[in-house]
């Protein structure tokens, strides 16, 4: 699939989507389903936050600290003996 046709797809797919959200916010015959069309929608916003801000902390915890700058200019150093 070329990258116009993900793109028409991604577009195509996001207008409905607004229209349907759009149709359970204003105009579903019963209030119950607004309901639950914005409890489901600030659902899925809490949960794609706190999903990132968990990522950002896993990476935190599972990176290894840089090494100090001091070692990184003795390797430039040495680096650089080693052309001459």
């Amino acid at each position: 699939m070329s990258d116009k046709s993900v793109g028409a797809v991604l577009l195509i797919g996001s207008i409905i989507g607004i229209l349907i959200y759009a149709w359970l916010m204003f105009f579903a015959p019963n209030f119950d389903i607004t309901l639950w069309a914005i409890r489901i929608t600030l659902f899925a916003g809490v949960g794609a936050i706190l999903t990132i801000l968990g990522w950002i902390g896993y990476t935190l915890v599972s990176t290894p600290p840089p090494e100090p700058i001091t070692e990184l200019e003795q390797q430039k150093i040495e680096t650089t003996e080693e052309k001459k």
